[in-house]
């Protein structure tokens, strides 16, 4: 049997603060209405015995002397509960409470010769008076089940509205907003008491600053660190050239290149961990573009146009995605390389190994690649394909055709 889902909504701390009140108030209404109705009905039943056996006495006087009985008084009545008069038959006085002719009495009997004697005493008010008394602790229990179950909703609403925002402004550090601060006016006075809400609050605004502080400097160690090997690799370029040629001359060009390509990328990586980038839009058609990419790269891959489309998008960033991809594609994979263009959707796939288990999970890493490279190539590709407010993702190819890592980039339509 399929267990019963219950709504999202019973699972919130309002919700179940709300039941825990209600449980509660219920509990405590129950125990103390039933304790006053106990105690108020044994004093009213009381009463009303001590009543009805001085009446007994009374009749009994009368029935000895021979006189007449009073009114309400007979000896062996039709309508006398069997249990008291059998009580009084034996020779014993005792009363009990039941209908006579419609209306709650209180019956006291006691023998006479063998026989009952009994009488009677009104019981309505009495029952009246209790049955008001329930009414009225029934009303004031739901009167006072309502109010403490707004006080107490408002109270915990406004504890729940304060994790709500804790909880965005963690998501929102999640998604990269390291300026995110939940700011709670709680925290800004030392000298005030603050709650726990208060407190895990004032926590995640210290861990943002922190984090905030640590990735700066970071960016700026890498930002300069670039930035001084820039000058020192364009004269070593510049020295290079002035070599005789030869293997060793190619093998020194070929480093310096490198080097200059990775002191690039991280001023690009850089740029975009700052959050400072400017786009460019313009409309483009999707086709045409990613065939210009293909031609750029000087590789043999293939351009398939399922559905074409036309993006609003910086062409300059886009291009740098693309190529990236295919660069990745060509170094890492295996052909063929195919490039196919589905409406607003790209996707590159090569017919290698596919994709490390990391890099589909997690992400591009820096500085960590499943071959040769520096693994930030697709770094730049992602940081790029958000900038433009594309989502990039790694898949692996499950066409059963051969395998191979699939980049899916997909940009905003138009």
């Amino acid at each position: 049997m399929k267990p019963v889902r219950l709504p999202a909504w019973t699972a919130t701390l309002t919700w179940k603060s709300a039941c825990f009140i209600v449980v509660m108030c219920c509990s405590l209404a129950a125990v103390l209405g039933a304790l006053v109705h106990v105690e108020v009905t044994r004093q009213t039943v009381a009463t009303a015995r001590e009543k009805a056996l001085g009446r007994l006495l009374e009749v009994s006087r009368a029935y000895e002397a021979g006189e007449p009985l009073p009114r309400g008084s007979w000896l062996d009545p039709v309508g006398l509960p069997p249990d008291l008069r059998k009580l009084a038959v034996s020779g014993r006085r005792g009363t009990v409470v039941a209908d006579h002719r419609g209306r709650p009495t209180m019956w006291a009997a006691g023998p006479a010769d063998g026989r009952a004697l009994a009488t009677t005493v009104d019981y309505g008010q009495s029952a009246r008076t209790i049955s008001g008394l329930d009414h009225a602790i029934i009303g004031s229990s739901l009167l006072a089940i309502g109010g403490t179950l707004l006080v107490g909703a408002f109270a915990v609403t406004r504890v729940t509205r304060r994790l709500h925002l804790t909880a965005a402004v963690a998501r929102r550090i999640t998604q990269g907003d390291l300026d995110a601060r939940v700011d709670d006016p709680r925290t800004r006075t030392p000298s005030r008491h603050q709650d726990e809400v208060a407190t895990v609050a004032a926590a995640l605004d210290t861990m943002a600053g922190s984090l905030q502080s640590k990735l700066e400097s970071e960016r700026r160690f890498t930002a300069d660190v670039a930035h001084e090997l820039r000058t020192p690799l364009t004269g070593l370029q510049a020295a290079s050239e002035l070599l005789p040629e030869g293997r060793p001359t190619e093998l020194v060009r070929e480093r310096v290149r490198t080097m200059r390509q990775l002191t690039e990328d991280l001023l690009e990586i850089s740029r975009l961990d700052s959050g400072s980038e400017v786009v460019e839009s313009d409309l483009h058609q999707l086709g045409r573009l990613v065939r210009r990419v293909v031609r750029a790269s000087g590789t043999d891959s293939e351009v398939v146009v399922v559905r074409d489309a036309h993006v609003e998008t910086d062409r300059r960033r886009l291009e740098r995605v693309l190529g990236n991809l295919v660069a990745n594609a060509h170094k890492h994979g295996r052909p063929p390389v195919v490039l196919t263009v589905d409406g607003p959707v790209v996707t590159v796939r090569d017919h290698g190994d596919g994709f490390p288990e990391y890099l589909a999970a997690h992400g591009p890493q820096r500085f960590r690649s499943g071959g040769k490279g520096h693994g930030l190539g697709l770094t730049i590709a992602v940081g790029q394909a958000a900038v433009i407010g594309a989502r990039l993702e790694f898949r692996a190819a499950e066409d059963g055709d051969g395998g191979g890592g699939l980049a899916v980039l997909s940009l905003p339509g138009h």
